[in-house]
């Protein structure tokens, strides 16, 4: 278990990524730190029966640099949520949210994620009992509406009851889900997204935190959304190009964006520590593949993480030749 944060820090959430399943775990969580760490990060989502019943260790644990970190659940049961949310007090947590964004077929059979938006009483229900059994944040991250709902109507309608049971974050992915007759890869793209829908949310609601995710995968893009919301949260991005967070972590926060070969030499010890308790390094290098996205040595990057890190004999020594060596790359190629 980890040390938990001060209780009375109030989160920044400006600049959040994303939780994203397969992909978010706590190796690609201490990366995302190393490169911008006034960031808000996310679980990947767990479902309350997987919390209740399921190995604490492999699921809640993480290193204490990842905090602020939020834990995300996944269900449609306010008992066995609350139940949930107790069984993981002890964690060391920022922030409880429950997803009702995931389109997602096996989502869908549990009766959770995206589908609950037709249901904003049970939502409001379940968040309820959640913040009857924590003093942490209790959030909620959706979409502006799903099929047929009228995004006008059916998403004020959905957010105000939503908040009148406390809720005060929403966490808003400006385009609809679709949960039948398009897969979730096709439902990335279409419907096209609709920051406006969002931004009339946000101007109707000043009382409430709605922090955009979306499509924001370019410094373009996220400047002209930051003055209409509380935040930005950043999926698809922050993972093919992950250097954008330390870009927006310099526009948001003021603070110097650390340099690629540094990122490369922090991750490069945590590698050494993880795999002499026996982590693979794949495990790890294989989040870190965009580090070097749309520079001199990217293809060479790719390579060593992606293939050559299965047989590399020693981590972190691994990860700085790589590194240097794009360096080098660079530099000849510049020259």
């Amino acid at each position: 278990m980890t040390e938990m944060p001060p209780s009375h820090t109030a989160l920044d959430r400006r600049l959040c990524v994303a939780p994203m399943m397969d992909w978010t775990d706590r190796h690609c969580r201490v990366f995302h730190r190393c490169i911008a760490p006034d960031a808000l990060l996310f679980t990947e989502m767990l479902t309350a029966g997987a919390v209740l019943h399921g190995d604490l260790d492999r699921l809640l644990g993480h290193d204490p640099v990842e905090h602020p970190l939020v834990l995300q659940l996944g269900g449609s049961h306010p008992d066995r949520l609350a139940a949930a949310v107790k069984r993981a007090a002890d964690w060391g947590f920022a922030e409880i949210n429950l997803n009702v964004g995931c389109p997602s077929d096996r989502v869908q059979s549990g009766r959770f994620g995206a589908c609950l938006m037709a249901e904003p009483a049970l939502v409001a229900e379940c968040c309820a009992a959640m913040m009857a059994v924590t003093d942490l944040p209790v959030t909620v991250k959706c979409r502006i509406g799903i099929d047929d709902m009228d995004p006008e109507a059916g998403l004020d309608d959905f957010v105000d009851q939503v908040a009148a049971a406390g809720v005060g974050v929403f966490y808003l992915h400006a385009r609809k889900a679709w949960l039948s007759g398009l897969s979730p890869k096709e439902n990335r793209d279409i419907p096209p997204l609709d920051y406006g829908r969002a931004a009339r949310l946000a101007g109707r609601r000043r009382d409430l935190a709605i922090i955009l995710n979306g499509g924001l995968d370019n410094l373009a893009a996220v400047g002209q959304v930051v003055p209409e919301f509380a935040g930005v949260m950043l999926g698809r991005a922050a993972y093919r190009t992950p250097y954008i967070l330390a870009e927006i972590t310099e526009i948001l926060f003021g603070r110097a964006a650390p340099t690629r070969a540094a990122i490369a030499g922090l991750m490069a010890d945590y590698a050494d520590h993880m795999t002499a308790t026996g982590t693979r390094l794949h495990s790890i290098t294989r989040h870190m593949l965009g580090l070097y996205a749309g520079q001199r040595g990217a293809r060479y990057w790719r390579r060593q993480l992606g293939e050559e890190a299965r047989l590399a004999p020693d981590a972190g020594a691994f990860i700085r030749a790589a590194s240097d060596q794009c360096r080098l790359l660079a530099t000849h190629i510049a020259a």
